[in-house]
């Protein structure tokens, strides 16, 4: 068996959505700042509320409970996918965690890297065998998407045959309860099973692309104080230059989506569905109108090409995409399915900043 005949697939998919819901009424006796030192005017927050749902169309979103990590979401995305996909966890070559921020207790919101998480998911769920590596992926919010690709090169080398691929991520903890951007973020976690196929046919992953921008754009998102000058904790919150990640994302993502389409030698007009990190539902629609401009395919029909879980979920980071894609293969996205055969794109943006997509077909 030779490299060029292996092929990496999806032979199972996982989710952890935490049961707690945080409508966006929660938000309206917050004390917002629009900058460091500038309050909103006083009982303008409905109207606050109001307009960050026009743009994000974020209605509500999940938080873990205080006493669940990170890792804990994992642990349980992650044993949802090797239940779906009926292989045995010790013959697993990789167990790989997307994340950005570690695991962060509610009571004590200090980021904690040691041991690793993909250690902390390995020994959860009891997998002995020391050739199963677990090792760690921050690279923002891209970072499961780039699970993915690292994958792909692991399983089609020859070098492994199996991997489980998670991204997990208590954004709720690290967010400013000062800055309006924190009702963006959530908490969750997806997980995906690879498995190396032989065969002259191709399938699974076909093709990616990726994108580093650091010199002008690495900053677009940061860790700093509460915009409160009041806040008596010390301790610092994600931030962001929404309207120039916002402008970075259109004028970047489609470009890699379309370098990835032409690595793999189709069109957009053979994708079926375009899995796009849910960060911002205008700025997904954007970037799709711009990518089909770009490939001069025409207007889209955005609700039949893009699945969205943005305005129930929120932005969950590196776990949006598994999470989408899990309750999309199990028929739990109204108007959304995927047969064998469909060509899919996985594509995200974030902190870096990076941009990557994976072109994928469905097995």
């Amino acid at each position: 068996m030779t490299p060029s005949n292996r092929h990496t697939v999806i032979i199972g998919t996982g989710r952890s959505i935490p049961p707690r819901v945080v409508p966006n009424s929660e938000f309206l006796d917050n004390e917002f700042f629009m900058d460091y030192g500038q309050p909103v005017e006083p009982g303008t927050n409905q109207r606050v509320i109001e307009k960050f749902q026009q743009i994000t169309d974020i209605g509500e979103r999940r938080y873990a409970d205080d006493d669940v990590m990170a890792s804990d979401l994992g642990t349980e995305a992650g044993a949802a996918a090797i239940e779906d996909s009926g292989i045995d966890p010790e013959s697993l070559d990789y167990l790989i965690v997307a994340h950005n921020f570690g695991d962060i207790l509610a009571d004590n919101p200090r980021i904690d890297l040691v041991p690793s998480l993909a250690a902390r998911v390995k020994q959860n769920l009891a997998i002995a065998n020391p050739a199963c590596i677990a090792y760690d992926l921050p690279f923002g919010c891209p970072g499961w998407v780039q699970g993915l690709i690292h994958t792909d090169y692991f399983l089609r080398s020859g070098d492994a045959s199996r991997a489980l691929v998670i991204g997990a991520e208590t954004l709720s903890r690290i967010s400013d309860p000062h800055d309006r951007d924190s009702m963006i973020y959530s908490d969750g976690a997806g997980a995906t099973v690879l498995e190396a196929h032989e065969g002259a046919e191709k399938v699974g992953i076909l093709a990616h692309a990726a994108r580093s921008d650091t010199i002008d754009h690495a900053k677009l998102l940061w860790m700093g104080e509460s915009y409160n000058p009041e806040f008596e904790d010390n301790r610092l919150f994600l931030k962001m230059y929404g309207r120039k990640l916002y402008n970075y994302a259109l004028t970047k993502v489609p470009g890699v989506v379309k370098q990835s389409l032409d690595r793999a030698g189709l069109e957009l007009s053979d994708v079926k569905k375009v899995f796009l990190h849910q960060a911002n539902a205008k700025m997904d629609e954007a970037i799709l109108i711009r990518l089909f401009r770009l490939c001069e395919a025409g207007e889209p029909d955005i609700s039949a090409v893009m699945p969205m879980s943005i305005s129930w979920l929120g932005n969950s980071s590196v776990a949006t995409v598994p999470t989408l894609l899990d309750l999309v293969r199990k028929g739990e996205m109204d108007g959304h399915t995927l047969e064998a055969g469909d060509i899919v794109v996985f594509a995200s943006v974030g902190a870096g900043m990076n941009v990557n997509s994976v072109v994928y077909r469905w097995v």
